[in-house]
């Protein structure tokens, strides 16, 4: 049977080759990726609401104290699936993401495809305060990088539906469908052509019919607007972005802060236990840090901020709006961190959703701030509400276009475009100065492996070292005598320059045929000369481990060397040429070139 099932795949691939062009079948299958991430979404929000519908109904919340003692349950749960089951470290979804895109060709493992929807909806159902757009998407791009191998479609396509797959999850969850193209694009770095374009739209649109056939008409928030933007209130949306900008720079900085300092704990078990206690505190006296938040979102939305903030320790002076404020300014200080100590705490999930509480959270501040300063001034505070989750999206992420266009499209209209724009715009630039890389490329960028808009750097990441290190290179003791260096080595090479390397195989300078050109004729000096008085230091190493293909061809620009040796776990490795260099990034632009046109 197998054999058979085999075969039968085989002939459809060849007729699929002789009758379906590239481009057609690319379209094609946008649609079904589209249609699988939409579905993988759909799934991880479904079990992710089982989970919570049984908490609630379950003992743990008949006593409404209890609710913060769940999320280090749901982080033990996580740790024991991945320890005994996955048996492998969890990764930040984004991220892995461009990482397989940049230095994989856009491989994922096929368990990659499961692993978001068990460990994600232990992490949000138990009260982890994380969100599930990140998870949603992993899911969606595992399936569709192992559809495009068992298809055989070349790196290039399979990228180009890795990408699709992310645009179809989160039209699905966001029923959001030009956000999702917009944040393919931005997040993912594709170049937007017709070529992109029309599978990204097909893979959106799919997504989205997904979501409605599955979970109906729905919207995530049932809110209309009822104020249109006015003149009058353009300087408050300047402060706002300025506010959202600072607020992003602290939720970087903060994110990267936590987990350095989780690091110093060397057991998982020590993580999950400070990290769930630290999660727990947190939750009992702010209780919207629990979960994903949306509810949190679409009551402030509709002005009703003590309902939003739940029962907690203070409510006896909730009636003062000072009081409501600070609360709400608290969960704008403490979700990034709640969020982060899930993640530092062994949990899974994305940052999309918390940056869009924490936004929401502040947004509504700064407009409840201005209402009561007696200023004589009045703003909508729903207005303020969304537009603070555009300019937190705008900031963290890095990604102004698709804030602008989400909440445009989720709130089912444009009116407040322009504010959506100002402050977003403001608040991307501002932290774009600050900050040079998001929480999703930082660590890539340190590793040279994140792939930007600029052509010329994304080719560079593309490459690989290990194919353009050369070994055909004579290697010398530095005690040999010359004669030994001309008859063992100068005459059975072809190359002019020799490493030179002690008895642990380190290297300890080089030696170049020019160094040793006016004496190699001199019979009579063969044994009184040794490779030590001829060799050098190397105009610049290598390090196999750390140097990005940049930071190579930097070393290049800088030494003006031809040859360089490369030093991999603290020995000689071999050399990488500049002509092998250039040439390799020709061929690999001109591939990368051509793949574009087609």
């Amino acid at each position: 049977m197998p054999n058979r099932i085999t075969t039968l795949f085989t002939r459809f691939l060849k007729w699929r080759y002789k009758n379906i062009s590239n481009k057609t079948f690319t379209q094609l299958m946008s649609v079904v990726v589209g249609f699988l991430a939409g579905l993988a979404a759909v799934s991880l929000k479904n079990i992710t609401y089982f989970i919570e519908s049984l908490l609630e109904k379950g003992i743990v919340f008949s006593n409404y104290q209890l609710y913060f003692v769940t999320p280090i349950i749901g982080l033990t749960l996580v740790y024991l699936y991945v320890k005994f089951v996955h048996k492998e470290k969890l990764e930040h979804a984004i991220s892995s993401i461009l990482f397989a895109l940049s230095k994989k060709k856009g491989i994922i493992s096929v368990k990659k495809i499961f692993l978001p929807l068990v460990t994600a909806p232990l992490t949000v159902g138990f009260g982890g305060s994380v969100g599930l757009l990140g998870p949603a998407v992993a899911s969606g791009a595992a399936i569709s990088s192992n559809v495009a191998q068992l298809l055989h479609i070349n790196a290039k396509t399979r990228s180009l539906l890795i990408a699709c797959a992310s645009a179809g999850a989160i039209a699905s969850i966001f029923q959001s469908p030009i956000a999702a193209i917009i944040f393919a694009v931005e997040v993912f770095s594709l170049d937007l052509t017709m070529i992109s374009m029309l599978p990204l739209l097909l893979a959106s649109i799919s997504g989205v019919l997904t979501s409605y056939f599955f979970l109906g008409d729905e919207s995530l928030f049932s809110f209309s607007i009822t104020e249109k933007f006015e003149i009058k209130d353009t300087f408050f949306y300047i402060v706002l972005g300025v506010g959202t900008a600072i607020a992003s720079i602290y939720f970087t900085k903060m994110y990267f802060g936590i987990l350095a300092f989780f690091e110093r704990f060397k057991s998982p078990k020590y993580k999950l236990l400070v990290g769930g206690l630290a999660i727990g505190i947190m939750l009992y006296f702010i209780p919207p840090l629990y979960g994903e938040g949306f509810g949190f979102i679409n009551k402030l939305l509709h002005g009703e901020h003590i309902d939003a903030l739940g029962k907690t320790p203070f409510d006896n002076y909730t009636n003062n709006i000072w009081v409501v404020i600070a609360l709400l300014f608290g969960i704008t200080i403490f979700k990034a961190v709640a969020m982060t100590t899930t993640f530092a705490a062994g949990g899974a999930g994305g940052i999309f959703i918390p940056t869009m509480v924490m936004g929401s959270a502040l947004g509504n501040v700064v407009a409840k701030v201005i209402n009561n300063l007696g200023l004589g001034v009045s703003v909508n505070e729903s207005n303020f509400t969304l537009i603070g989750m555009a300019g937190l999206i705008a900031g963290v992420l890095q990604a102004p276009l698709t804030a602008i266009f989400l909440i445009a499209e989720i709130t089912g209209g444009y009116e407040l475009f322009v504010p959506l724009m100002i402050t977003s715009a403001i608040s991307f630039l501002l932290t774009k100065n600050a900050i040079d890389y998001t929480i999703y490329t930082r660590e890539l960028a340190e590793q040279g492996a994140l792939i930007t808009h600029n052509k010329d750097q994304t080719v560079l990441t593309l490459m690989e070292l290990d194919d353009i290190i050369e070994q055909n290179f004579k290697a010398v003791r530095q005690d040999m005598t010359l004669g030994e260096l001309v008859y063992q080595s100068v005459a059975k090479s072809a190359r002019n320059i020799f490493p030179v390397i002690d008895e642990n195989d380190a290297l300890v300078g080089i030696v170049l045929l020019d160094d040793i050109r006016e004496f190699m004729f001199d019979t009579s000096i063969y044994d009184k000369i040794r490779v030590e008085s001829f060799m050098h230091n190397a105009p610049e190493l290598i390090f196999y481990e750390r140097d990005s293909m940049q930071e190579v061809m930097q070393k290049f620009q800088d030494s003006s060397a031809w040859n360089l040796p490369v030093i991999k776990d603290g020995k000689y490795f071999g050399f990488i040429s500049k002509s092998k260099l250039l040439t390799a990034y020709r061929r690999k632009l001109i591939n990368f070139t051509k793949e574009d046109a087609n």
